[in-house]
């Protein structure tokens, strides 16, 4: 069986989408486009029919840990022919092709800088469907890290100083200048960014080793521990209220890496305990096993009856640029 292929710029890539060799450029234009935004190239009875509808529930199936129902991408069709010009420009882009032989194929940078490209083909619907469930996920994590790093491109233009967290840490995080400390000290660091009608956090400790492996319990090491921070520095509008992770619903939980570290990934929803408010929230425990504690790197956001996948999201490229000194 095929593996998930990358390629970089070639000639093969630019035949793929029908173009002429005398098209490509020597020098790159900058790509564009929305965070999250992916063209879908593909013809449009292809799209009407059962491709299409397998692509709608792969690539817009809801994000994990959001309290509303938000798709993975906002997605756009159009058909081969119109694929030229501008539109090429878009960051991501998936193109289907019904006549060739199957496969999978992830292009770097075919026709813009950065850019992703996924090229799907196959004799026919059934072998482009197999294709298409096969290396779903394999896909969707390069269309994901393609958009991280894009958000951490824009970040970069504007840093907040972190000497401070650097200094009482040993943790140094790239966030934007838009982002103010509401509290430091303590080993404890409260980040955050007013929005309309709402804001974003981070937040930044450390704890002791066994306070997450003390049994195989994880989950539940993580949930306590977020709710004693809570109780602890993150009081709600009332008196007597805090944050705490929502108890009706089990957290998402991954493993992952932070600056080359293991950590534990938990996605979830957070509400007050006492008052009607709750929110996503993303968290990072890093093992950090020279300085035996894990560092804590957490997310969340508050923002009532409007979309968030793009403020975690943003969260995420922020949490995910530390590094553990």
């Amino acid at each position: 069986m095929k593996k998930l292929t990358v390629l970089f710029l070639s000639l093969f890539v630019l035949q793929a989408c029908n173009d002429d060799p005398k098209d490509d450029k020597a020098i790159l234009q900058p790509s564009s486009g929305n965070i999250n935004n992916l063209s879908v190239i593909v013809e449009n009875d292809l799209w009407n029919g059962e491709v299409g509808e397998v692509i709608r529930r792969l690539f817009a199936a809801p994000v994990d840990g959001l309290p509303q129902e938000e798709p993975l991408f906002s997605m756009n069709q159009m058909p081969p022919e119109a694929f030229t010009g501008f539109v090429r420009k878009n960051r991501l882009f998936l193109s289907i092709q019904e006549g060739k032989e199957a496969d999978v194929q992830v292009a770097n940078d075919p026709f813009a800088r950065p850019q992703t490209g996924i090229f799907v083909t196959g004799e026919n619907r059934e072998e482009i469907i197999a294709q298409l469930e096969k290396h779903a996920d394999s896909i969707i994590k390069a269309l994901k890290a393609t958009e991280i790093k894009e958000k951490q491109r824009r970040i970069q233009k504007s840093l907040k100083d972190d000497a401070k967290l650097e200094k009482d840490l040993g943790v140094s995080l790239k966030f934007p200048t838009a982002y103010r400390y509401a509290k430091e000290g303590d080993d404890f660091f409260w980040i955050r960014k007013d929005i309309t009608n709402g804001s974003m956090e981070i937040l930044v400790y450390e704890v002791p080793v066994n306070t997450i492996q003390k049994d195989t319990n994880i989950i539940g090491n993580i949930m306590a521990m977020r709710d004693s921070i809570g109780k602890k520095h993150i009081p709600g509008p009332l008196d007597g209220t805090y944050m705490i992770t929502e108890e009706a619903y089990a957290p998402y939980i991954f493993e992952s890496e932070i600056d080359g570290k293991f950590a534990w990934e938990t996605k979830g929803t957070w509400e007050v305990k006492g008052a009607f408010m709750a929110g996503p929230f993303l968290n990072y425990a890093v093992f950090d096993e020279k300085n035996d504690r894990f560092v804590i790197l957490e997310g969340f956001a508050f923002a009532p009856s409007a979309r968030k996948r793009d403020n975690m999201q943003e969260l995420e490229a922020i949490l995910k640029s530390a590094r553990i000194k």
